[in-house]
């Protein structure tokens, strides 16, 4: 048995029917923004292996970090210990992220820090005297993760978990915002969505602790921007009925969007905020959890007083000096640039797609591109094409897109548009 045969016989990949197993290539190596194959074929990861992989693969400062901390510490618990990966990435993060954002949870990954954040709503307004704060409201086409919490939150029609409607929490859902980034903004809350916020929280407040959403940038949902000046008035919304608001920013975060974060296009900061995927550059598996000092005093100043949650990986000391070379190599400035000139060239090589049959949208934001179709496209057909174009893409409901990590050249980019235009021509 080949070792192909194996994985295809034995192991169930993300999204995949395990008895009928899709198309899949053995990767032997990575380096930078390319992926070599077993055969010796080399291909662009135009994905940033889902988004993650800001700096490239392998990147000597991530990986450097890595081998030294393995040389003193790999673990340790992080109940009752500290250690410095931890504190010194703490530090980092408070310097980065908004002001207000003071206390920091280390999680395993971006769904559990979902997860999290969740549990803290919940628990801070158990500690304000309102237990029966237990759900939540969301927006549609939104997408936060898969576990099971996270799962909840998720569009429950469109989205990939619609077959756990009836085992999953039943949480509020408001529509898609309406007004697209770059729209003018109206000012009839009937016509900017936030009229359908308003209802919810006046009809439902009493039983819903927090307002979770991706800010700007819906991902896994349908690659939509949307108009910042709707999170701005939902913060006052929310303070209103006394609601926290929770921004999952585990795609949009770290420069993806051209700006830090998405937080970063408003004027208004969360109560709570989830990081994660390319925290480490993509090198290891970490994510993070932030809030204020109103959300952690309410959890600490009453019963129990303590946060139920306390992952075994922890604040792990390889995934904290990663994390930490990875935020080093932002915070040199780079990637703006770097995003400026990736959006600007994906803005004019991706432009001929508005003229093909099927296309029904392409949308440029910092390094993210998109083409979105008029009709589901499918993946197996784009993976058939990975060795010809020489790009890995792998599209998803009607999206063919990209985000490339931002070290990718010119030569780079437009060798990932060339791909793009060549499965909106046969996809």
């Amino acid at each position: 048995m080949t070792p192909l045969e194996f994985d295809q016989t034995h192991l169930w990949h993300p999204y995949t029917n395990v008895v009928k197993p899709g198309p899949t290539f053995v990767v032997k190596e990575a380096e930078g923004a390319w992926i070599t194959l077993d055969d010796g074929s080399r291909v662009i990861d135009a994905m940033s292996s889902w988004w993650c992989m800001l700096h490239g693969h392998r990147h000597p400062k991530i990986t450097g970090a890595i081998h030294d901390q393995l040389d003193r510490l790999p673990h340790v618990m992080f109940g009752g210990l500290t250690h410095d990966p931890a504190i010194e990435l703490g530090k980092r993060l408070l310097a980065m992220t908004p002001d207000s954002l003071t206390k920091i949870f280390y999680c395993d990954s971006g769904s559990v820090s979902v997860e999290v954040a969740m549990k803290m709503a919940v628990q801070y307004q158990h500690g304000q005297g309102f237990p029966g704060r237990s759900k939540f409201v969301t927006t549609r086409s939104g997408y936060h993760g898969d576990t099971w919490k996270a799962m909840s939150v998720c569009d429950p029609d469109t989205g990939m978990h619609h077959l756990f409607q009836g085992a999953v929490s039943v949480q509020h859902f408001l529509p898609q915002p309406p007004i697209a980034l770059g729209q003018d903004w109206p000012r009839d809350s009937a016509l900017n969505g936030l009229a359908a916020l308003e209802e919810t929280l006046r009809a439902h407040g009493h039983e819903i602790a927090g307002f979770i959403l991706e800010p700007v940038v819906q991902g896994t949902g349908g690659m939509y921007f949307y108009h910042p000046e709707y999170l701005n008035q939902a913060r006052a919304i929310c303070d209103r009925y006394g609601v926290l608001l929770i921004f999952d920013e585990i795609a949009t975060g770290f420069g993806r969007t051209g700006k830090l974060f998405g937080t970063s296009y408003l004027d208004v900061e969360p109560d709570i905020i989830c990081l994660g995927k390319a925290l480490t550059g993509g090198h290891i598996s970490f994510a993070t959890t932030m809030t204020n000092d109103r959300v952690a005093g309410g959890i600490g100043n009453a019963e129990p007083g303590i946060f139920m949650h306390g992952p075994t990986y922890m604040a792990n000391p390889l995934a904290c000096v990663a994390a930490s070379a990875s935020l080093d190599l932002i915070a040199s400035g780079n990637w703006q640039d770097q995003t400026k000139r990736i959006a600007a060239q994906m803005e004019a090589e991706l432009a001929p797609a508005r003229g093909y049959d099927g296309v029904r949208d392409v949308r440029i934001l910092g390094a993210i591109g998109v083409i979105e179709m008029d009709h589901v496209v499918s993946a197996d057909t784009a993976h058939g094409l990975v060795k010809e174009m020489g790009v890995y893409l792998r599209p998803f409901a009607k999206n063919i897109y990209t985000m490339p990590p931002f070290i990718c050249t010119e030569d780079e980019i437009s060798k990932i548009c060339a791909g793009m235009l060549r499965l909106a021509e046969v996809l």
